[in-house]
Formats: structure tokens, C-alpha cells, sequence
């Protein structure tokens, strides 16, 4: 397969950072910058996803692989690792795999439990869509308006829209696989995983993906973590409260 694309930024030890599902390395862009300051940030765009390749196949065991080819393509050893949501549990399977190339692993508003297909709505909004027809912004949105009522959730989604002609827009993630792997993006991580290398979860004061009753699965496969809680903030808590987002995952980094 080909290498994942990236953004690399400054210089330090390598910290590297997986966006979630219809995500993709630039929503990191502005966060990515300020961790510069201190480690060389790689933005990962996964699997049919931002400016990465596309391909039939879709899993965490195969996105697994993508990260290890891109770790030795450019020779990173004892990495730090941030993923949200999807790209949390890229991640967790990532370092349940190689723990011998993690330093510190930061799991962001993802637990390991298994999460029943909740992104039908989305997909169905996409896949309404008729680029032959929508010829500017404002009509796609108002397409999408007829089944996503959050504005952030269109925002969210229409970054991935581009134009590759004057007249013509198309979808930077690759819409086809992902729909018919949809099943595959809350998959469990497997019963007997564990990782025990520094570990920290950040949950959104707001969000549902965190539910006190995880804690303990947490624990049991990541025996030396901690959960914190970002205040004032939902499932895109890097986004919503970036501050103490910041604040609270270098404090963790440095410790």
C-alpha cells in the first residue's frame, strides 16, 4: 500500500496524531502547531480518509498496519500518540500490538467497548448528495440541511468537500468503503488486550462516548491510565475547549 499522508510539523520527540471517522489531518492543523513548540507533530490523514490513498478494504487491523509502515518509513521509534474517537481506537490496537514503539499514549473521548453504528444519519446525508447537479457551497448545504440540523456537524463534513474542476465537487474520503465497513468502526478492541504503558483518556464534559460505567474496561485493558474530564465540551473536545485540552495533555506529556 502507499504511505499515509501527513503534515509534519516542528522538531522533538515524534508525536503523532489520528483524527477521527470523516476527520482528516488539517481539523488538527491549529493544535498541531502550538504542540510544535515541542515535539515534531505528525497530522495523519488514516485510511480513505483527507489526502491518503483509498482502498476496498477498511478495518483497525489494517489502519494498524498503515501506522507501523509509517512509523518505520520514517524511522520513529517510541512515538507519542494522540487518536480521537476512530482514530482512538487505531491507537488502543496500535499499542496492544507494538507497546515497544509508544511512549505516551492519549486516547481522546473513545473507550475500548464496542459502539453500535451511529453514524447511518451522516452517511445517508452524504451519500444524498448529487455533485452532478450542486454546483456551489451553498447548495450542498442546503441539501444536507434537510437531514443534518447541527451546523458544526455540516461545517465538520463539508471540509471534506473540494472542488476538482471550476464547476465540480467531489469527496476527499472515500465514501464507498467507509459505508459498507461501517460496522468495523465500533468494533471492540479484543477481550484479552492490554497495554501498560502511560496512558491518558480525555473524555467531553458533554459527551456520551465515556460513560462511568467504562471505567473499569478501561482499566482492565490499560492498567496504568488515568481519565480526564474537559469541561464545557462535547465528542470534539480538542476543538470545543482547546485550552484545557492543551493544558491538561501536556501536563501529561511532561510528567
Amino acid at each position: 500500500m502507499p504511505l499515509l499522508h501527513s503534515i509534519i510539523l516542528g522538531k522533538g520527540e515524534p508525536l503523532l496524531i489520528l483524527h477521527g471517522l470523516f476527520g482528516m489531518s488539517d481539523n488538527w492543523k491549529t493544535l498541531g502547531m502550538k504542540f510544535a513548540e515541542d515535539y515534531e507533530v505528525h497530522l495523519i490523514d488514516q485510511r480513505n480518509h483527507g489526502r491518503s490513498f483509498h482502498a476496498d478494504d477498511f478495518s483497525y487491523e489494517l489502519m494498524v498496519q498503515d501506522l507501523l509502515e509509517y512509523t518505520d518509513h520514517y524511522q520513529l521509534d517510541k512515538v507519542n500518540m494522540i487518536g480521537h474517537s476512530m482514530g482512538g481506537k487505531t491507537a488502543m490496537l496500535f499499542a496492544v500490538n507494538y507497546p515497544e514503539k509508544l511512549k505516551k499514549l492519549i486516547i481522546v473521548d473513545i473507550s475500548p467497548k464496542y459502539y453500535p453504528i451511529h453514524h447511518q444519519i451522516i452517511v445517508g446525508a452524504l451519500e444524498s448528495l448529487n455533485f452532478d447537479s450542486l454546483h456551489s457551497r451553498k447548495e450542498i448545504d442546503k441539501v444536507l440541511q434537510e437531514y443534518i440540523e447541527e451546523e458544526s456537524i455540516r461545517q465538520f463534513v463539508m471540509k471534506n468537500i473540494y472542488r476538482i474542476e471550476k464547476d465540480k465537487f467531489a469527496f476527499r474520503f472515500n465514501l464507498t468503503s467507509i459505508s459498507k465497513h461501517l460496522a468495523e468502526v465500533g468494533k471492540a478492541l479484543s477481550s484479552k488486550s492490554k497495554y501498560y504503558g502511560d496512558t491518558l483518556f480525555l473524555k467531553g464534559e458533554r459527551s456520551g462516548y465515556i460513560l462511568k460505567s467504562d471505567e473499569e474496561l478501561i482499566k482492565e485493558h490499560f492498567p496504568n491510565s488515568k481519565i480526564e474530564k474537559i469541561s464545557n465540551a462535547g465528542h470534539w473536545l480538542h476543538a470545543e475547549n482547546p485550552v484545557e485540552f492543551y493544558q491538561k495533555l501536556m501536563n501529561f506529556m511532561k510528567n
